[in-house]
C-alpha cells in the first residue's frame, strides 16, 4: 500500500537502502530493483537516494558488496 502513495523513485530508493541496512545485504532485492528499471528510472532513483540519505547509491553499494557482484551492481546503478 505504501508503494501506491509514494513516488516510484523514492520508494525504490528506500527499498534499496533497506536492502543494504544492518547485518547482511538482501542481494535479491538489489538485483530485482537494479535489473528491472530503465536508465531514466535509475537516474531518478539515484537522485532520490541522494536527496534522502545524503550519500550516493554507488557509495552504499560499494561499501555493502564486493567483487564481481559489486562491479555488476555499480554498472546497473550508473
Amino acid at each position: 500500500m505504501v508503494a501506491l502513495v509514494t513516488a516510484p523513485a523514492l520508494f525504490d530508493a528506500k527499498q534499496l537502502k533497506k536492502s543494504m541496512k544492518g547485518t547482511g545485504t538482501d542481494e535479491d532485492a538489489l538485483i530485482e530493483i537494479l535489473t528491472t528499471r530503465s536508465s531514466r528510472q535509475m537516474k531518478e532513483i539515484s537522485q532520490a537516494y541522494y536527496t534522502v540519505y545524503k550519500k550516493s547509491l554507488g557509495d552504499d553499494i560499494s561499501s555493502e558488496t564486493s567483487g564481481d557482484f559489486r562491479k555488476a551492481l555499480l554498472t546497473l546503478a550508473d
